[in-house]
């Protein structure tokens, strides 16, 4: 089981380009296609650092977290696996999805389980023009920043975003992320990294073959 380190230390800056919560949690494995992917959530500080970075907790939200989770290091130790478990099943449903194949019951199996349980802490709250959903304040509930994350899962893949989910084009990253674009052609999960690494790579290649030409 993975270790569920609760010491104060300086956490990632986590990347938030997916343009939903689900696809932006699924992004916290760098370099999957590689044979040695780089990991961003490495003990349940991180996972709770990602949570206060995308907004779902507060800074004094999260403090009260990691000092229920030192009091509570077994059942940390749970969630932090669970919320590992929950990313990879979501990623591999999602990345099916993009290319229209059909996702395996095991991982859909994976986030019902987790979805229903979820949902029990699931509160209307008004609003001045209506309502919306919420989430009960339970600040003892150390899966509480799992919950809207498997919320966000079950909102894309009950609505026409599933269509837009992309896989990046980039080689070197396949991530994903939600193609907003008017013709729907977006390839990249960020143009200013993965897509201005493959201009840079068509660029050397023109010129290499240019050179050779001559």
């Amino acid at each position: 089981m993975r270790e569920a380190s609760v010491i104060t230390r300086q956490a990632p800056e986590f990347d938030f380009s997916g343009g939903r919560l689900c696809l932006d949690f699924a992004n916290t494995l760098e370099d999957r296609p590689s044979d040695a992917p780089r990991e961003l959530l490495n003990s349940y500080q991180d996972f709770v650092s990602w949570g206060q970075q995308a907004h779902i907790v507060t800074e004094e939200e999260a403090q009260k977290l990691l000092e229920e989770a030192q009091r509570r290091p077994g059942e940390a130790a749970q969630v932090f696996e669970q919320a590992v478990t929950v990313r990879e099943a979501m990623y591999r449903i999602f990345s099916l999805v993009a290319e229209d194949a059909s996702p395996a019951p095991s991982d859909l199996l994976i986030l019902n389980d987790v979805l229903s349980k979820a949902m029990a802490h699931a509160r209307l709250i008004p609003e001045a023009d209506g309502f919306a959903w919420g989430w009960a304040v339970e600040e003892r509930a150390l899966d509480r920043v799992l919950w809207p994350v498997v919320r966000s899962v079950a909102d894309i893949l009950t609505s026409d975003e599933l269509h837009e989910v992309r896989v990046c084009a980039a080689g070197d990253c396949n991530w994903l992320f939600l193609d907003t674009s008017k013709n729907q052609s977006r390839r990249w999960c960020n143009m200013r990294s993965c897509g201005n690494r493959a201009k840079a790579r068509r660029h050397n290649e023109r010129k290499k073959q240019s050179s050779q030409a001559s």
